[in-house]
């Protein structure tokens, strides 16, 4: 019987039985602290023949305290957490879950954008304060929406505003002028699409900063920016000045650099909070979401336990 150590909290707690699964092919799973610290894992690791992991770190020292494993299956999309050189080095493959997640965090930026466009969340807390003045909104319909990064949740976002009639852009270097053509939205290069967009959601990878004072600076005024891809796409400095000036109408994201530990972030001063809208990290937080990411990695595990190859291998 193999032995998997799950560190993601929500593994198997969607409508599918994934422990009991994992027993069907002959396999123990294992649970651990999310956060990936090494003092409490270093244990676990030492018995584990396979590693499930969340979205803490997954380095070399964890890897060395893990003499056994045979593959690390993130629980997620994003694995630039995952020392993939350090796995590669120790003949370990490294899954993901792409696609797993798609639909729930397309549907959480249509969610935001229309939040922060007819200011659902700051009515309902004036409501509560006994406030029943009313501030304008802006139709989705009638604005102009500009997608950052046209992968599987950028397309899948454009699908769902095809329902609501704005104008659709895109801006993403791998991607075919005629794929975006296809999937209803406007081709454009990323300068164009900040200077024409009513509204911008940004569904690129991280590491890299898309956001900052000199591109705010070339905006329309009003403007509404989406973020439910990475913090470090942003400035959150520039950002909480441009909802300061009114530059932008309202920031909405599901994330802010460091997330828990994000209290001190501008975006989160009181002076903002009708015009900036802060979800905790739950957009890819669905049932259907988490029974999709929890099947994909424990299929993946099992099939490489077997000695099969595994349906998505992380190959940079």
């Amino acid at each position: 019987m193999a032995v998997i150590l799950v560190t993601s909290r929500s593994f198997s707690d969607g409508d599918l039985d994934l422990v009991d699964r994992a027993a069907l092919a002959g396999h123990r799973i294992m649970r651990g602290p999310a956060h990936h610290d090494l003092t409490e894992l270093r244990a676990l690791l030492h018995g584990a023949d396979a590693w499930i992991a969340g979205t803490g770190p997954v380095t070399e020292a964890h890897l060395a305290a893990g003499p056994k494993l045979k593959v690390i299956a993130r629980y997620g999309v994003g694995y630039e957490a995952v020392d993939l050189a350090a796995a590669a080095a120790r003949g370990i493959p490294v899954t993901n879950t792409p696609g797993a997640n798609a639909d729930a965090v397309a549907d959480h930026a249509v969610g935001l954008m229309l939040a922060a466009l007819r200011t659902i969340p700051d009515g309902d807390h004036r409501v509560r304060e006994g406030d029943w003045s009313v501030r304008r909104g802006r139709e989705l319909g009638a604005a102009t929406v500009g997608i950052v990064g046209f992968g599987r949740i950028g397309q899948g976002v454009a699908k769902r505003l095809s329902g609501f009639g704005p104008r659709i852009l895109a801006s993403d270097p791998f991607v075919a002028e005629d794929v975006v053509r296809a999937a209803g939205a406007e081709p454009m290069s990323l300068d164009d699409l900040f200077r024409t967009a009513d509204v911008i959601t940004l569904h690129a990878p991280g590491g890299q900063r898309l956001v900052d004072a000199t591109r705010l600076s070339g905006i329309r005024r009003g403007t509404v920016l989406v973020n439910t891809a990475r913090p470090d796409l942003v400035d959150e400095s520039a950002l909480a000045l441009a909802v300061g000036d009114g530059t932008l109408a309202a920031y909405a994201a599901d994330t802010l650099d460091g997330d828990t530990a994000a209290s001190a972030s501008p975006l989160l001063s009181a002076e903002l909070a009708d015009r900036v809208i802060v979800t905790p990290h739950l957009a890819a937080q669905t049932t259907q979401a988490v029974d999709n990411m929890g099947r994909m990695s424990l299929d993946d595990v099992i099939a490489v336990l077997r000695g099969d190859a595994p349906a998505h291998l992380v190959t940079r």
